[in-house]
């Protein structure tokens, strides 16, 4: 039998080691360990989360245990044009972006897929907790894309710009454990590897946390923050430093407000005292990715954030615009955030949120 091969994609966390371990122990596949160098503020010492020193020396550590070969790539440069500069871009403009949902898109399953299939490998793998499944209808092969076992690890959320021709190349073998099963595994297989690493909760180019990040790239530009009724409260340093709903950072008495609004072309915030003026129930998209056809309007439930609980909500197409209109209201949608579509565990597919009403 003739094997496929396989690149995987190893950070030297233990997802992405025991993802690798389990590609592995398949008789079926020829896997092949990569590390993603991505950019960092420092050029000296690679500060970026994802790719320290430190996590390069473990990935090739578990790729030599395993013995299989293990190479380097180095994206810095498009990292930063890709994702950095996108990202600062779209905080100038008002936005809340996603990184990890355009890294996924444009660096992982992007760049770095077309390069391994140039390069004669058949699949590119990964430790994200996610599921891809095969059907067939009328003769003819599509794939889903659904929520991982582990739903309070699932990470199908980032992933919902991927394509038919994209989830055909992909293996996500952490799909039908848990976290406590991969655990296990590391614990069995690399006693002892993985219990000094910290976990990253910040965006992962962020030297130490995104507001000194944001000071250092762009800077600070200060403004008037005014209640919904317009009265003057107070001022902000710029308004890059806010995303809607939040609650923390403001510096004002007789509290605590949430950032209701940000007027970009003014540099005005408009925050309210009423956590219920924060729910909206219509919210516009743009850059939609729809994983397979659909009939308009369709009932479906939406996450706007990752940790957010899905709400029952009604897609529409209409003057060539997408929008959603929730049943109950959703608390905070953020301009720049994804607005994510499920059917049960199955993702449909999903926007970035471009106008709040």
């Amino acid at each position: 039998m003739k094997k496929s091969i396989v690149a995987s994609l190893m950070s030297g966390g233990i997802d992405s080691s025991i993802s690798t371990f389990l590609l592995s122990q398949r008789k079926d596949l020829n896997t092949v360990g990569f590390f993603l160098k991505f950019w960092s503020e420092d050029e000296k010492e690679i500060a970026n989360k994802c790719c320290s020193l430190e996590s390069e020396r473990r990935a090739r550590k578990i790729a030599q245990i395993l013995k299989i070969p293990f190479f380097v790539i180095d994206l810095r440069k498009e990292f930063k044009k890709r994702i950095v500069e996108d990202f600062l871009f779209f905080l100038k403009r008002g936005y809340t972006p996603n990184p990890c949902v355009v890294c996924n898109e444009q660096i992982k399953f992007g760049l770095a897929l077309e390069y391994f299939l140039k390069s004669g490998f058949h699949f590119v793998a990964s430790g994200h907790y996610a599921k891809i499944i095969k059907r067939k209808k009328n003769k003819k092969v599509f794939f889903e894309l659904h929520c991982a076992k582990d739903k309070t690890k699932d990470q199908s959320y980032f992933l919902y710009r991927l394509t038919q021709e994209k989830l055909k190349r992909i293996i996500f073998p952490l799909a039908n454990y848990k976290r406590k099963e991969v655990e296990k595994i590391a614990e069995d297989f690399f006693p002892g590897f993985f219990s000094n690493i910290k976990k990253s909760v910040d965006v992962c180019f962020v030297k130490s946390d995104l507001s000194s990040f944001l000071k250092r790239t762009l800077g600070e530009k200060k403004g008037k923050i005014f209640d919904k009724n317009g009265r003057f409260l107070g001022y902000h340093s710029g308004f890059w430093f806010y995303t809607i709903g939040q609650r923390t950072g403001l510096r004002l008495s007789g509290g605590p407000f949430f950032v209701l609004k940000k007027d970009v072309k003014k540099n005005f915030l408009i925050v309210t005292r009423n956590k219920k003026d924060l729910i909206f129930k219509k919210i516009f998209l743009e850059k939609v990715n729809l994983l397979e056809k659909i009939k308009f309007p369709l009932s479906l439930f939406v996450k706007t954030r990752y940790r957010q609980k899905k709400k029952r909500a009604k897609l529409y197409f209409e003057n060539k615009r997408y929008f959603l209109i929730f049943e109950k209201g959703i608390f905070a949608p953020t301009p720049g955030q994804s607005a994510v579509f499920y059917l049960k565990d199955k993702i449909l597919g999903g926007g970035i949120i471009s106008k709040i009403c």
